[in-house]
């Protein structure tokens, strides 16, 4: 496993609603990521995929907002 989130502009990361829906989709073309993490501050799902140079793609889930 990678050490992205280390100190400095290190990577690009993207918000997406879904993280399961979007690693299936990008397994479907060869694109793999690294196992799903939570962050210890906020309790959302992140993990990284990588670009054909290999530099760090973070892939961040969004929270899910309930109604009361």
């Amino acid at each position: 496993m990678t050490n992205p989130e280390s100190a400095g502009l290190r990577h690009l990361a993207f918000e997406v609603e879904n993280l399961k829906e979007v690693l299936e989709s990008l397994a479907t073309h060869g694109v793999y990521a690294e196992p799903i993490r939570i962050d210890e501050f906020t309790h959302k799902r992140f993990t990284f995929i990588f670009d054909p140079d290999g530099l760090p793609i973070e892939l961040y889930e969004q929270a899910i907002l309930r109604k009361s």
